[in-house]
């Protein structure tokens, strides 16, 4: 039964949900659902499909993810990057408004699906960890700008086209001629009069004694009244037939089944862009996830989260949907307003579906500048250029990093800037761990502490260097220590033993092995002892498994105040530099 409930987490939380959990879940899936409907049909017009498969992708997934996923507050469904990424693949292999590009979609969706569930019944979750911080926040900014830049065509009422930043800027200026004013007159105020709710509407409302709920309820609102307002606008003067384009019919039908298309051509050409679109939303949906979890002193499984949102994933496959994920602002949403349990996703995907069959009809005349309008002000809050200056302050690596994952996905699209954001993030810790900070230490007077020679006043022997190794050694940095003793052990020195101090060290491979015997024969000609101290206990089982410490040049110690009493002869009073 625990592993059952292991994978299927609704058994656990389902066992004590009550009365009051199911108030505060209902009043949660009402606020959300009222943010979903206009931002699931603007996430489709930004993936290039008909408005309905957003409605249709916030409905299965959400549901799915309830009774696989761990998390108790987060909101699956369309997001932003993942919108754009969908967009970009699966414009590679079919024009935007065939049915061949509806398909690429759910395919797109399934395969996702397919390598996100093998990733968490393998239990791979760690793998995410590949991708750093400042690369996944320069690749969100840069993102957020070719998302808020894509929209401007329907801001303006123009045709235009590309999945980069230059094209994009081309296209645009090509066509500014065509602009329709009216458009851009209702996407502007729609636009303007969303950034003045996010900031300014629920202080005006606390200022006005309006209770806490009802102020949050009317200020998640605030796309609802714009496409309202804007939808009354067109259908009242009779805009469309003055050129300003809306949604049109949209289905009046719950999600229908739908099957993925599995051509070998088409599998292959979109298998990266999905491993991509996986790791991508992963990595996102666990940022937010374990966020929202600490809050309540809460913990999620990030494997089993993996398998979650495989699920949802595949049901977006099969109910005409596209790739989905956790989305941020949604989760946060559904977190403040009080979602207790998984099941606020299930009652909002009720709402969805009502929506689906009821209020489909009401969007007809809605303007695809509002819906463009929706997606800008969202995004325009992921562009973040501090982070630029952060880790130009912290660490220069770090901002060649974040300025590298920027330019590439502006300049050549978002699928090399994921691509790229992975393989600087690999080889970022490749160069970092390739040259291991490596300290000569002495004791500290009066103690049995060892601190490092240039920062410390400690005492040192002219016979004995102790080299302190702070990083596990691998087949990237071996070479690098045998270098770096080699230095210190010259030709008619003085130095009689090498003590290399393992306290740090968690793990030694072939290589490093292979470096460290060689390390030990080269001293053992220049009659010098070799010397290991404080090696942990799974190091050392390692090393007595090859046949280093047998022919160890020296001896091993418990401790490096141990070495220090047997080779060590405190003559000398080093200063720190």
């Amino acid at each position: 039964m625990h592993t059952l409930r292991r994978y299927l987490p609704i058994l656990d939380w389902g066992r004590t949900y009550n009365r009051s959990a199911l108030s505060n879940d209902l009043v949660a899936a009402v606020i959300v659902t009222i943010m979903l409907i206009p931002q699931s049909l603007a996430y489709a017009l930004l993936a290039g499909l008909p408005p309905e498969a957003g409605i249709y992708a916030s409905i299965a997934p959400i549901v799915l993810y309830a009774i696989f996923g761990t998390s108790r507050a987060l909101a699956v469904g369309p997001v932003a990057v993942v919108s754009l990424l969908t967009a970009s693949a699966i414009g590679q292999v079919a024009e935007q408004g065939t049915a061949g590009y509806a398909v690429a979609a759910l395919t797109l969706a399934f395969l996702s699906g397919g390598f996100l569930m093998l990733l968490g019944v393998l239990r791979l979750g760690f793998l995410a960890n590949f991708l750093s911080h400042p690369v996944i926040a320069g690749f969100i900014t840069a993102s957020g700008i070719l998302i808020a830049t894509s929209q401007l065509k329907h801001i303006l009422g123009v045709s235009a086209h590309g999945h980069t930043l230059p094209e994009m800027l081309t296209s645009l200026f090509a066509h500014l001629g065509d602009t329709n004013w009216i458009t851009v007159l209702i996407g502007v105020s729609a636009a303007g009069f969303l950034f003045w709710v996010r900031g300014n509407l629920k202080p005006l409302l606390k200022r006005l004694g309006t209770g806490p709920v009802l102020t949050d309820f009317l200020a998640k609102g605030g796309p609802v009244v714009a496409v309202v307002a804007t939808t009354v606008a067109v259908w009242g003067f009779g805009l469309a037939e003055q050129g300003v384009k809306i949604v049109g019919d949209v289905p009046q039908s719950l999600p229908p089944l739908t099957l993925p298309g599995l051509s070998s051509d088409l599998v292959g050409a979109l298998m990266v862009p999905a491993i991509l679109i996986s790791i991508i939303g992963f990595v996102e949906s666990v940022s937010v996830a374990q966020t929202l979890a600490a809050k309540k002193r809460q913990r999620i499984d990030p494997d089993q989260e993996l398998i979650g949102l495989g699920a949802a994933n595949l049901g977006a496959a099969f109910s005409g949907g596209f790739p989905v994920t956790g989305g941020f602002s949604r989760s946060v949403v559904n977190y403040d307003a009080g979602a207790e349990t998984p099941a606020a996703g299930i009652y909002t995907a009720i709402g969805l579906a009502i929506a689906a069959v009821a209020l489909t009809p009401l969007v007809y005349f809605l303007p695809n500048a509002t819906l463009a309008a929706t997606i800008i002000v969202a995004v325009l809050t992921l562009v973040d250029f501090s982070i630029l200056k952060k880790t130009w302050d912290y660490s220069r690596a770090d901002f060649s990093a974040v300025a590298a994952t920027i330019l590439l996905t502006l300049g050549l699209g978002v699928e090399v800037g994921v691509a790229a954001g992975v393989a600087i993030s690999v080889l970022l810790h490749l160069y970092k761990t390739s040259r291991p900070h490596v300290a000569e230490v002495g004791l500290v007077p009066g103690t049995q502490h060892f601190r490092n020679i240039h920062r410390h006043e400690v005492e040192t022997c002219p016979s004995v260097v102790t080299l302190r190794v702070d990083e596990s050694l691998y087949f990237v940095n071996a070479r690098f220590l045998e270098d770096l003793v080699q230095s210190h052990v010259t030709e008619g020195c003085a130095i009689k033993h090498v003590v290399l101090m393992f306290s740090a060290v968690n793990e030694v491979d072939y290589s490093a092995l292979e470096s460290l015997e060689a390390i030990n024969a080269r001293l053992r000609d220049m009659g010098v002892g070799l010397h290991l101290s404080e090696v942990k206990g799974p190091v050392m089982d390692r090393l007595k498994r090859s046949h280093l410490i047998q022919d160890l040049n020296g001896e091993v110690f418990l401790s490096q105040f141990e070495a220090w009493q047997k080779v060590g002869h405190p003559k000398l009073h080093h200063v720190a530099e």
